[in-house]
Parts: structure tokens; sequence; C-alpha cells
């Protein structure tokens, strides 16, 4: 058994480890997968003082119970899964230390889908193609390639070394840039591909008209039910790259969004692709939530991701790459 680890006491709905995934290996038929959010990912890691795309837990509208073997340093990001720590509140969005046999858990979540757990020096699991990131329906990946159960034990580093010569003040991300997950938004959506295989109606619908998210949905990609998005003629085209927030459209006009463990080749038409920046809004949405989307242009969506990177490079100066922690005056 590991020296330093954590152990999961009750598993939650679909608990898993995933990071930063695996961009470049679409070529050989490997899935990107990774944290669905992964602006909440970026920010428990930098939290914690690990880099931005490193291991975290990511669960599914019910949260795990996780004991800790060893002093460490913790932070909770995303949905709103009320974390308690040793039965005690416990903020989200902020690093917190936690003593040898504390015990987290959390309550229904009230706001979002998807919460994260970081550790300070991440979950010492194997890369597999160069990512910790779990991919189920392959069984490769975080820990034995599937989702965590009760009595796993995940390596981690001994926290004592964080520790030492910290304040007692928490770092913690300043409220303005926390999403609000229970607000409303649209989807910003680029055309894609196939915008010419589409009827007109088509766009009017996809712009006007709300879409809601099927319990049929997963990792892999959301099933929208709406009004139908109409062909032009056929929704068959040959098989072609396919990616992330990709929106295929089969035949009976009933939209699907592609998330992070889709395929990587495809032969339905896509109308639309979803703004990356707006992916980890999307990935917080859950079986029942409406969807409306809105369309931007690539500049818009290009401006978006230059301003999010220029966030998490301003966050990545101020948290620094390491697991001191700062005044609370001093928000990253």
């Amino acid at each position: 058994m590991p020296h330093a680890f954590i152990e999961i006491e009750k598993a939650g709905l679909f608990t898993t480890i995933q990071d930063g995934g695996r961009a470049g290996k679409q070529m050989y038929g490997v899935p990107v997968s990774g944290a669905m959010d992964r602006f909440a990912m970026r920010v428990a890691n930098l939290l914690v003082g690990n880099r931005p795309d490193g291991p975290v837990l990511e669960f599914t509208l019910i949260g795990p119970a996780v004991r800790f073997s060893c002093p460490q340093v913790i932070a909770v990001a995303g949905g709103d899964f009320q974390p308690r720590l040793d039965g005690e509140p416990m903020p989200a969005w902020q690093a917190v230390p936690v003593r040898a046999g504390a015990l987290l858990t959390f309550g229904p979540c009230v706001a979002g889908a998807r919460g994260y757990l970081a550790v300070a020096g991440g979950f010492q699991v194997p890369p597999v193609m160069g990512s910790a990131a779990t991919y189920v329906r392959g069984g490769y990946g975080g820990w034995q390639g599937r989702a965590l159960q009760a009595g796993d034990r995940i390596p981690v580093l001994d926290g004592t070394v964080f520790l030492r010569g910290t304040s007692p003040i928490r770092r913690r991300l300043a409220p303005p840039w926390i999403p609000d997950y229970a607000k409303p938004r649209p989807v910003r959506v680029i055309p894609g591909p196939h915008a010419d295989m589409f009827r007109q109606e088509a766009w009017k619908r996809l712009w006007t008209a709300p879409y809601r998210i099927l319990p049929a949905s997963d990792r892999m990609g959301y099933r929208l039910q709406g009004p139908a998005l109409p062909h032009r003629q056929s929704a068959d085209v040959l098989s072609t790259y396919i990616f992330p927030g990709a929106i295929q459209v089969p035949a009976d006009g009933q939209p699907i969004v592609l998330m992070a463990d889709c395929q990587v080749t495809g032969g339905y038409a896509v109308i639309g692709v979803v703004a990356g920046a707006d992916l980890p809004y999307l990935a917080q949405r859950k079986p029942g939530d409406e969807l409306r989307f809105r369309p931007v242009s690539v500049a818009e969506a290009q401006r978006l991701r230059r301003r999010e990177a220029a966030f998490f490079a301003r966050l990545r100066a101020g948290c620094g790459q390491h697991p001191k922690m700062r005044s609370s005056s001093e928000h990253c």
C-alpha cells in the first residue's frame, strides 16, 4: 500500500482522475479526454501550486467521501457541492490545509454538475500516452482505467513539506472570477464546416429556440432535444476529423454537442462549433437543463481564448509554481 494516499470511502457518481488530456494523439484514434471543465481544473491546481493541467479528481452530480492519510493542501472547484471537512463547511475555490485522517465529504450539488479536487503535488498515477486522464471506454489512464470505487487508495505526496512555514491564511480565487453556474447564459457558437448543408430555418431555430439536455448524455457528448435542424439534403458526410465542441446533426435533426471523450472521426454534418471559452460552462450543465445558442465569429472566439489565456497567465504568476500560501489580501 502507498505510504501517503487518499482513500475513497464513498465513490460518488462517476468520480475519475482527469487532467489536461491527450492532445495530439487523435491521429492514432485516441480521444482527447481530460477534465470536462478545464477552467475549474486549472484554478484548483494553481491554488495548491500544481501545474495547471495536472491530475485532479472529477466527480459528477454526487461527490465522493475522501479520507487523507497524511497532511495535505487541497482545493475544491467547479460546481457547488457544499464541501465539508471533518463535518465543518469548507470553502471552495480556495487552498485549504488538511490534517492526517481528515475526511472530506460533499452535499447535494446545488449549482453546476461537476466538481474538482486538487491536492498539492498532484495524484501520483502513471501516465498513459503522456496523460493521467481516465478514458473509461478504452479502459486506460487514471486509476486502473476506470471510475473510482470505495476502498481505492490513490497515492499522493506527503503534504507536510507544503505546510512548513506557511501562514494559516488561505490562498483563494478572487470572488469576481468565480463562475456563476446557477445563472443561465447563451452558449456561443461558430458556424461549422458543413454550414451550407443546412436549410435557413435550421439557423433560425438554432439561434432562437431552447434545447434541453437529454438523460442519454455523458462525457462523450450531450444529446439535445428541441426543434429539428433540417438539412438541405443528407445528414451524412465523408467520415472526417471531429473534436470537442463540434455540434453534429444526424438525420433526425436533433443536435449532439461532442464533449471531452468524443470519438476522433464522425460522419454527420457539423452545423457549428462551441467557442472553446464556453466549453467549461457547457460542462457544468446537466440532463434536464436548457441551452440556448448565440452566433459568434471566429475572430470573437479567438479573442475570448486570448482573454482566458491572459487570465491564467496572471493567475499563474500570482499563485506561483509552489505550494506556499499567500495572504488573503493577495487573491489569486
